[in-house]
């Protein structure tokens, strides 16, 4: 009966490391996989920032066109308002020229 003593605490022994193993190997499974999730959120983080950016840069470029059309609208308007000017000089002038004319013609009438 001696000689199973020391075999059975061997056994105990071993299996108690057993149990301590697979307790340390399941809380690094555990820590490995709250550290998968972590990294994983991180990486979605990161690619909704960049589909963000993305999202941002092609909205200033439709901003720029924009702005680059009401610049060239702005310009035409200008244009037109010069030439818009031009024909009201000379609608004025119209205007003196036969005020002059019914002058005279009232004048030779008489």
């Amino acid at each position: 009966m001696a000689a199973a003593a020391p075999g059975a605490a061997v056994g105990e022994a071993q299996a108690r490391f057993g149990h301590s193993v697979k307790g340390l190997l399941s809380e690094k499974v555990t820590g490995c996989g709250t550290d998968v999730i972590a990294l994983t959120k991180q990486v979605l983080k990161g690619s909704r920032s960049a589909e963000l950016l993305g999202q941002a840069a092609r909205n200033m470029v439709l901003q720029e066109d924009a702005i680059l059309h009401s610049e060239d609208s702005l310009r035409k308007m200008s244009i037109i308002t010069t030439h818009l000017q031009y024909q009201q000089e000379a609608i004025q002038k119209n205007v003196e020229q036969s005020s002059n004319l019914q002058d005279q013609l009232r004048h030779l009438l008489k």
